[in-house]
């Protein structure tokens, strides 16, 4: 079972974000807070789990979490403020709208932008590792691939119901055939074979 705190006396909120390196649609993020006596064997970072153990798992953290929100960035403000900005900003956006304000940030990756007065701490991995950063990546993927389901809707040919935007031959292959949508970041390296992100 992952770890569940850093500081047992403080009020830890976990932020993970979704949709990074996707050349179509917004990255999601999420905020939660989860109760000092939390358990669950199966959580785990959202990458190491499968579909129908992510969906599973969303439930049951949004009931048994103190608080947690979602935050969102479009892609026409990841094209304004870079990819890596608009991560910092959306997780931002999630611990904004937390009912319960923490007093400390568990953050999943190796920087972050300070918010407001709350120290936080950067934990490469750290969704592999802390409990409420899992959590907080398991409502940050299923949300965001829920918007990229409604997306498909609007647009089949790119495959989003499967790739959700992610980089795949097919949704290549779709951008070369019909070009780009409204929703694709025009930042992002969008005909290369290979997207490189270089922070």
């Amino acid at each position: 079972m992952l770890q569940l705190y850093i500081n047992p006396d403080l009020i830890e909120a976990g932020c993970d974000e979704a949709g990074r390196g996707c050349l179509a649609g917004p990255v999601f993020a999420a905020a939660v807070i989860l109760p000092k006596d939390f358990e669950c064997e199966e959580l785990n970072d959202s990458k190491q789990l499968n579909e129908k153990a992510r969906y599973k798992l969303r439930p049951l953290i949004e009931e048994r979490a103190i608080a947690w929100a979602v935050g969102i960035v479009d892609h026409k403000e990841i094209d304004q403020i870079n990819i890596l900005n608009a991560s910092f900003l959306a997780m931002q956006r999630a611990v904004a709208s937390l009912k319960v304000r923490p007093q400390h940030l568990l953050i999943d990756g190796n920087r972050f932008k300070k918010y407001e007065d709350i120290p936080h701490t950067c934990i490469v991995k750290g969704d592999g590792k802390l409990m409420p950063i899992a959590a907080a990546s398991v409502l940050a993927k299923t949300y965001r691939d829920d918007y990229m389901l409604g997306l498909h809707q609007e647009y089949p040919y790119y495959g989003w119901d499967g790739n959700k935007g992610y980089p795949t031959k097919k949704h290549r292959d779709a951008i070369k055939e019909y070009g780009i949508s409204e929703y694709h970041r025009l930042s992002f390296n969008l005909k290369d074979k290979q997207l490189t992100l270089d922070f």
